[in-house]
């Protein structure tokens, strides 16, 4: 693990532990939904660093076809993969939330329906780079995960362009007491520090296995000369 890692993961937890005493103690139980709200201060935050996430795809795919960067192709391929997580979880808080708020697991409403369409269009970037692409394989995943990210600011826009029940949390405040908003801001950072060393953690194994495969293909080639 490296330092910033171990900072990261550390300022983490430490803020996790802060953001519990803010939500289950600072933040007012909401008077309508009671306990079940709880579950927002998890699932926006999910919600807005998968968004970072994918972000860090767009960028780090302009970074393969600009700079034509080997480090920029695995980077782009562990915030895929962190982003998916993070979406796939945001989709199941925001079930369970949903269950107890509209009395269904899922509804195809705009926004759910769109993040959806999300999750399954970066998990369809992770299968491209399993596959064997050969030599193009960065060019071509860089081009899907430029692309990919059209939808983001789609699911963002969602709620406000047609009819959604999806509450539009930064619009008019979203309707929370100013303890809510701390809460949920406290939790959030503290959320993107783990984060952040799920990230480089990820990071560092995936260039050492890139370096390991690159070694063995060229011993491979050399054989084989």
């Amino acid at each position: 693990m490296g330092r910033w890692n171990l900072v990261a993961a550390v300022a983490g937890g430490v803020g996790l532990a802060v953001a519990q005493w803010a939500v289950w103690v600072y933040a007012p139980l909401e008077a309508v939904m009671g306990v079940v709200q709880k579950i927002f201060y998890l699932h926006v935050p999910l919600a807005w660093w998968a968004f970072v996430c994918f972000f860090g795809v767009f960028a780090a795919s302009i970074g393969v076809l600009w700079k034509k960067r080997a480090w920029c192709h695995v980077l782009a391929g562990v915030l895929a993969e962190v982003g998916v997580l993070l979406a796939g979880l945001a989709l199941v808080t925001g079930a369970l939330w949903g269950r107890a708020a509209w009395n269904t697991w899922w509804t195809w409403d705009p926004r759910l329906t769109t993040t959806l369409v999300l999750w399954f269009v970066y998990a369809g970037y992770l299968a491209l780079r399993a596959s064997d692409l050969g030599s193009r394989g960065p060019v071509i995943c860089a081009v899907l995960g430029i692309v990919a990210f059209v939808d983001v600011p789609l699911v963002f826009v969602s709620a406000r362009l047609w009819r959604s029940i999806h509450p539009v949390v930064l619009a008019q405040g979203g309707g929370m007491e100013p303890e809510m908003w701390v809460a949920l801001v406290v939790h959030g950072l503290a959320f993107g520090l783990l984060v952040a060393a799920l990230v480089l953690a990820r990071f560092r194994l995936a260039m050492v296995a890139a370096r390991v495969s690159r070694i063995a293909r060229a011993r491979l080639e050399r054989r084989e000369a």
